[in-house]
């Protein structure tokens, strides 16, 4: 049965609103450990950080929503720029998680572009996933700018590897690797400008679809099996 869109609101709404208090709670609870305060310290700032942009949140906010005092985040970051990088790394954390399935997986370089895209968009439609590509770094400071950039690098290398191999084993048209993969890049980060967990799709259909649109483009051959992996869906709480 397919949920209407009023539909899916009401059911993600409770479950928001309940994680929302389950943040609140860790700092009331002070018998909860300090990982658990970090962590909501991160899943409110990332929010913020998506609703009014970098500069525009403070950590009076950040703070205010967790119903503690400024000086108290202090005690789990030092600065609003390492809340942000940490947002960073876990959205990375969990690419990289996807591609080092992929690697393991093995199968021609199609596939492995088409679980790229596949795995890419899952992530790119949660929080941290999009906080990686709406942010603009140039905001950062020098050294936190670099640390991102790297990421994002390393990120295009992996897929114009898979690009690589699908030139050379067949399953992919000759094509300018580097267009190739821009291209791929930034229709998937079009993902975090526009989609809204509350919206019409969910992040798998998403995912399906940017796959095996985009793969048309360069499959050498039509109809070649892309084999997703149903466990590429990410956990309902990230």
């Amino acid at each position: 049965m397919t949920l209407s869109r009023d539909a899916r609101k009401r059911a993600r709404g409770p479950a928001e609103s309940e994680q929302a208090r389950a943040q609140l709670k860790a700092f009331v609870d002070r018998r909860r450990d300090p990982d658990s305060k970090r962590e909501a310290v991160l899943r409110t700032a990332v929010r913020l950080f998506l609703q009014r942009g970098y500069w525009q949140t403070s950590l009076n906010e950040v703070a205010g929503k967790l119903n503690i005092t400024k000086p108290a985040l202090y005690h789990y970051f030092q600065s609003k720029e390492e809340i942000y990088l940490e947002c960073c790394r876990l959205g990375i954390s969990l690419i990289q998680a996807k591609l080092d399935r992929i690697r393991q997986q093995g199968g021609t370089g199609l596939q492995k572009v088409a679980r790229f895209i596949h795995g890419y968009a899952v992530v790119i439609a949660s929080d941290f996933g999009r906080c990686v590509v709406r942010q603009d770094d140039r905001e950062l400071s020098p050294k936190a700018r670099a640390e991102v950039r790297a990421y994002k690098l390393d990120i295009d290398r992996c897929l114009r590897s898979f690009i690589e191999q699908g030139v050379s084993d067949g399953s992919m048209r000759e094509s300018d690797v580097k267009l190739s993969s821009f291209a791929i890049a930034g229709a998937l980060n079009s993902i975090a400008l526009w989609f809204e967990p509350t919206g019409d799709l969910l992040a798998e259909q998403v995912a399906v679809g940017f796959a095996e649109i985009l793969t048309q483009g360069v499959a050498k051959r039509r109809g070649e099996r892309l084999g997703f992996d149903p466990e590429f869906a990410l956990p309902e709480e990230l």
